[in-house]
């Protein structure tokens, strides 16, 4: 039996190549749903994991004919466009169009919610929750934004889980509905996990970037929880426990001592407790994780046992490769506090060896010349700090020229190294000392197609 709804069997997914998106048409086929899906460009490993349950589009591109009266409803990407013709012709059908989130919420409608809000660490504290409650076999469905290990999709809709744990995204829901993803979940348990100004594009002020959350502390119901960073400023800001019938619960970042480049948590006993992962921004993760889990019923002792496996989200510090006295990692990190909770971790694990840092700006922005002033000393602590960006990606994001020089004067760090040339930035990297020296890289991007398990190996030989 389908875990949508029973009038929502046929089904229509326009911008179907997302990385979300596919992951539900997967998701909705596995259930027994009838699927199709259109969308101008399609980038693997999306292709290739439709083309295998025979969801591919034949062709690439839109076709409003594809859209037709029998449809039970369309769902729609961030991806397209207001006057895409496949959204145009839905509506002139009068048929139900939902937003992912949306669709979700519809999906999920008599579970209990819990969602996972924040600038930074959402990713990484939903991951957790799901490796706890499957380490325990507990039934839930889920909506994340990485890839994890152990889990063929990103989202699972089912009949029987009695819960559905949520990454809730602040960014836009759909082309036609401006509202922030997370607002539209209706969650039970709500997490704020930090709130750095970023998406220049869509909030053009800090004060508008952080009402966003304000809204979504404001939304926990009756006999709700909303659990938030205590120490975060502007989590205090929106989490001030304003009603009574909401239960409020803030953390800090778990207790624990670093040993020889690893961690270890200190539990009540004072029992250290090994882990994968590392650094205050994941020891904070660590603690909103443990918070959601109390409040589904998981002990402090069951949590632990649980974590020992945890080895961390896809593209989430994760390492590349170790040797005798180097390690490399790659992270995700792009936003300046993620920037700078990544680089100060790092160096604060392997606080003897030099670590060498490069960051890739390839993000509208952190390319935006008005947004750059917000890397002021978030990549201080670094030995060897570098930052790469194409100027090519400026021209397709129609953003201004991009001087070196203004970069460097933006992250307020003399020294810097700033390339726009990758294989200027390879050579630099392949000429430099390995011996006691760790790598970091860190981008949304791939620094245009460099080869880092190449470079690994080099630097852990």
């Amino acid at each position: 039996m389908a875990a949508t709804p029973s009038s929502l069997q046929r089904l229509h997914l326009i911008a179907v190549g997302g990385s979300i998106m596919h992951n539900l048409a997967l998701a909705l086929h596995k259930s027994g749903a009838r699927v199709t899906g259109s969308d101008d460009e399609i980038f693997e490993p999306a292709k290739s994991r439709l083309a295998a349950a025979g969801l591919l589009p034949a062709q690439e591109g839109w076709f409003p004919e594809k859209v037709t009266a029998d449809l039970d409803a369309v769902i729609v990407g961030m991806h397209a466009r207001p006057d895409n013709p496949e959204l145009l012709r839905a509506q002139e059908l009068g048929l139900r169009v939902y937003s992912f989130p949306e669709f979700i919420y519809e999906a999920s409608k008599n579970k209990q919610r819990v969602v996972i809000g924040g600038s930074h660490g959402k990713t990484s504290i939903t991951s957790l929750i799901l490796h706890v409650l499957r380490y325990h076999g507990r039934k839930f469905d889920y909506a994340v934004g990485a890839q994890l290990e152990g889990f063929d999709l990103m989202v699972q809709l089912t009949d029987d889980a009695p819960i559905i744990i949520i990454e809730g995204d602040e960014y836009l829901s759909s082309p036609i509905d401006r509202r922030p993803k997370f607002h539209l979940y209706h969650h039970h348990i709500g997490v704020i996990s930090g709130i750095s100004w970023d998406h220049i594009n869509v909030f053009p002020t800090e004060e508008v970037y952080r009402e966003q959350f304000k809204i979504f502390a404001d939304m926990t119901p009756k006999a709700g929880t909303l659990i938030y960073d205590r120490d975060d400023e502007q989590v205090q800001l929106v989490t001030v426990p304003s009603n009574p019938d909401v239960k409020y619960i803030g953390y800090g970042p778990h207790e624990n001592v670093i040993r020889n480049g690893k961690t270890f948590l200190l539990n009540k006993k004072d029992e250290e407790v090994p882990v994968q992962v590392f650094g205050e921004h994941n020891l904070r993760n660590i603690s909103a994780a443990k918070e959601v889990c109390k409040c589904l019923g998981i002990k402090g002792k069951d949590f632990y046992e649980a974590l020992g496996t945890f080895k961390g989200a896809a593209r989430r510090l994760e390492l590349v490769k170790e040797g005798a006295d180097s390690v490399v990692y790659k992270d995700f990190a792009h936003a300046p506090s993620k920037l700078k909770a990544t680089a100060t971790a790092f160096k604060k694990q392997y606080p003897q060896r030099r670590l060498v840092a490069c960051l890739e700006l390839h993000t509208f922005s952190s390319l935006n010349p008005a947004f750059l002033p917000q890397y002021a000393h978030t990549f201080d602590a670094p030995d060897v700090a570098v930052v790469y960006f194409n100027p090519h990606v400026l021209e397709h994001k129609r953003l201004p020229a991009l001087p070196p020089e203004a970069v460097q004067a933006a992250f307020q760090r003399p020294d810097l190294r700033v390339f726009t040339d990758s294989r200027e930035l390879a050579a630099f990297l392949h000429a430099q000392n390995w011996q006691n020296a760790n790598l970091l890289m860190m981008s949304s991007g791939t620094f245009d197609g460099l080869d880092l398990n190449q470079l690994a190996a080099e630097v852990t030989n």
